[in-house]
């Protein structure tokens, strides 16, 4: 896995993964797995409900995204734990054939209190689709591997 270490990113550092197209037989096999609702399942349904057509599920935006993220140029050395997700919005349903991109923002780096071999990061995810429309945003905490111990 990846070679980045708290050390090496700052606030504003930016990192942009590559394209991914939405299938519609990814949207329906996510749904019956994870989020069995009709308009998630059901092109004929879905023409009748609120997305006036098949439209992922958040679930499933959120999957691809965390995919996006861990495949792309932002890889840290021994991976990143999630410590927390706030702000989590789907503005605009995902569709099939959709073709997605994930841009990360680094906002916060600050060394970890508890663990002295690691640190703390605050992102900024934007996933956008081919119009350039936000599919979903959120912002999170995750704690990486520093290069060297914190000694505080």
């Amino acid at each position: 896995m990846g070679g980045l270490y708290l050390e090496d990113v700052k606030p504003g550092d930016r990192f942009r993964s590559d394209a991914y197209v939405v299938t519609e037989t990814a949207i329906i096999d996510f749904a019956q797995q994870f989020d069995p609702q009709p308009f998630h399942l059901d092109c004929d349904v879905a023409e009748r409900s609120v997305f006036e057509g098949l439209a992922a599920s958040g679930w499933h935006t959120a999957a691809i995204a965390m995919r996006l993220m861990m495949t792309g140029p932002m890889q840290f050395v021994g991976g990143a734990i999630g410590l927390g997700v706030d702000e989590l919005r789907w503005p605009v349903a995902l569709r099939p054939g959709d073709t997605v991109q994930l841009v990360t923002e680094i906002s916060e780096v600050r060394a970890s209190r508890s663990k002295p071999r690691h640190g703390i990061i605050r992102i900024s995810n934007l996933m956008r689709n081919q119009h350039g429309e936000v599919v979903l945003s959120y912002r999170a905490n995750a704690m990486v591997q520093a290069r060297q111990v914190n000694e505080s």
